[in-house]
């Protein structure tokens, strides 16, 4: 041991000053770690609402499908561990460095507390005997001098004639009582004083140095719990940082997983409109002016140069399958009205014409997304019809579920009644044909925008006359809102005289086409059989009812519908699923070409 703190015996009270420092000192490390680990919350706090706040809402969700939004919302969940780590951080200093500290801060106190208590105690002891021993040294000086006066009394009395001979013997009797009690002063003196002085020696020598040795052992048991604690300090950092760098390396490794390249294709797959260009304007001569331009809208268009320029304009025409190509002149200027029209007017006419169709209207969008562009109209449908699929399916599920446990009920009626789950079965039946209406509307308006979306193929490839004749004429008697839209874009309720005479020429102009198509009538490649009834509501549709043999005329492209012709008169499109569909082998892709 380097030193005793016997050696300091008679700095007692010095002592006692410095352990009562040493224990201020461990409440206030205490304070100290408490306050760092408010610190800690208040941070990881502040970080969880951070990340809560910038949280993609509901409305954001599609943003997901670029790179740079997930790697934003994936940083986000990251920083969210990270504002764990640091909860953490406080939990642990908490419970392993506030909670020990302010524990043995308590014992410790208790603990000087008893030293010292035991260290004053030997004082006193000391201070008493000491007391002891100063007043036997005061009663023996204060026998010796009476007995010193006692013994010159009687000298004195002893040399005087004049005094009695009983004075002087009683002055000689004084004297030896005087002495008698001077010399038991000394005896309690002396024994005394050999009685303090042991107590001294063991005071200073045996009880104060143990009692110092107690007290230097719990200062430095005090003084290493500091270093302890100190070290835990480090120690609860470090334990969580592997978890912080896993916790920066994800946000490092989404941060790499960017794709710019992908991300800008998704923004073409998200805008892409299925709109096509307009064609090049036309030029016509005002400078002849008893000759007029003859253009694809003219009224003086014959026939036979109708059929002689379809080949040429027919591609002009499937470039607008939603537009009507009007002209307006306004100062001797002529406009083609663009396809950016159509997004750009909408008015409360719109709402009124949706609600004739049947939709629902939620804020401004109707429940056939006829406000968007056809491609991204294609995959809302799209997506809704693949929900109700999904919801169809859960229902089947559940159907079969019940299904199985009637039938365990039948075989084992002690296990329930079978009749009660009847009621559910019902509701689930009811619940399976909602949905496959619903279906099956979503499905018609689908094959309406596939049906009307521009086609780029080989033009040896022979399409649909009647989708070729919808997609270049509006129909003047259609329920669809996108047909029934004004030169600027906007819905009306009647067309104006204006589109009426505009659209005229190119109803006859395909009227010119179905009398081709007439003429040239697709021979069957096979036959077919109705599997359920169809109306056919849609146009290029035709009604089909169960059981009914039909011809087929162009087999499934794909898209699921399938092309069949009742007799000459009658031909149209049915869902493939509908039918089932008998293929001649020869004939099979034989009437692909013209």
């Amino acid at each position: 041991m380097g030193g005793c703190w016997s050696q300091t015996k008679d700095q007692f009270d010095n002592l006692e000053k410095h352990t009562q420092w040493g224990i201020d000192f461990v409440e206030k490390y205490t304070k100290f770690v408490k306050e760092r680990s408010e610190i800690e919350l208040n941070y990881a706090r502040q970080i969880r609402n951070l990340s809560k706040k910038y949280q993609p809402k509901k409305k954001e969700e599609d943003d997901n499908k670029y790179t740079w939004c997930r790697a934003f919302h994936s940083t986000l969940n990251e920083l969210n561990d990270y504002a764990g780590q640091h909860e953490l951080i406080a939990e642990n200093m908490t419970s392993q460095i506030i909670a020990e500290l302010m524990r043995y801060a308590q014992e410790i106190k208790t603990e000087r507390k008893a030293h010292f208590h035991d260290g004053r105690k030997a004082q006193q002891q000391v201070e008493a005997s000491w007391k002891q021993l100063e007043s036997c040294k005061r009663k023996f000086e204060r026998d010796c001098k009476e007995a010193d006066r006692a013994q010159q009394y009687f000298e004195k009395l002893d040399a005087d004639i004049n005094v009695t001979k009983a004075d002087v013997e009683k002055a000689r009797q004084q004297a030896q009582m005087r002495h008698q009690m001077a010399s038991d002063s000394k005896n309690e003196y002396s024994s005394c004083l050999q009685k303090f002085n042991q107590e001294q020696n063991e005071h200073y020598y045996t009880i104060i140095p143990n009692i110092f040795q107690k007290i230097q052992a719990m200062e430095e048991k005090r003084i290493e719990r500091m270093g302890e604690s100190l070290k835990t300090f480090a120690e609860v950092d470090r334990q969580i940082l592997p978890i912080i760098g896993k916790c920066l390396d994800g946000i490092t490794q989404v941060a790499e997983s960017i794709e710019p390249k992908n991300d800008s294709s998704q923004v073409i797959e998200s805008y892409k409109s299925g709109f096509e260009p307009p064609g090049d304007v036309e030029f016509e001569d005002y400078g002849q002016a008893m000759k007029r331009t003859v253009s694809e809208t003219s009224l003086t268009n014959s026939r036979s140069d109708n059929k002689a320029d379809r080949s040429s304009k027919g591609k002009s025409k499937t470039l607008w399958p939603f537009i009507k190509k009007n002209k307006v002149t306004h100062t001797g200027i002529t406009f083609t009205r663009s396809y950016f029209d159509l997004t750009q007017n909408q008015n409360s006419s719109k709402n009124e014409q949706s609600l004739r169709r049947g939709v629902s209207i939620r804020g401004s969008n109707p429940e056939d997304f006829s406000h968007l562009p056809p491609e991204q109209r294609r995959k809302k449908l799209q997506a809704k019809i693949d929900d109700i699929n999904k919801d169809i399916q859960k229902e089947m599920d559940q159907r079969d579920a019940l299904t199985k446990m009637k039938e365990v009920y039948v075989k084992n009626p002690q296990m329930g009644d079978p009749n009660s789950v009847d009621p559910r079965l019902a509701e689930i039946a009811h619940n399976i044909e909602k949905l496959q209406a619903e279906a099956q509307k979503f499905e018609g308006w689908l094959a309406e925008v596939e049906g009307r979306m521009p086609v780029k193929s080989d033009p040896l490839k022979r399409t649909s006359v009647l989708y070729e004749t919808q997609n270049s004429t509006p129909p003047t008697n259609n329920n669809c809102a996108q047909d029934r839209e004004s030169p600027d874009g906007s819905y009306t309720e009647e067309p104006s005289s204006e589109v009426q005479s505009k659209v005229q020429p190119e109803t006859a102009e395909s009227g010119d086409e179905f009398d081709d198509a007439d003429e040239e009538m697709l021979p069957t490649i096979g036959t077919c059989k109705a599997l359920y009834p169809f109306e056919g509501a849609n146009e290029g549709t035709i009604s089909v009812v169960e059981g009914e043999l039909l011809y087929v005329i162009e087999e499934d492209k794909g898209d699921g519908w399938t092309r069949i012709r009742r007799n000459e008169e009658e031909e149209g499109y049915v869902p493939t699923s509908y039918v089932e569909v008998f293929l001649d082998s020869n004939a099979k892709g034989a009437i692909t070409y013209i």
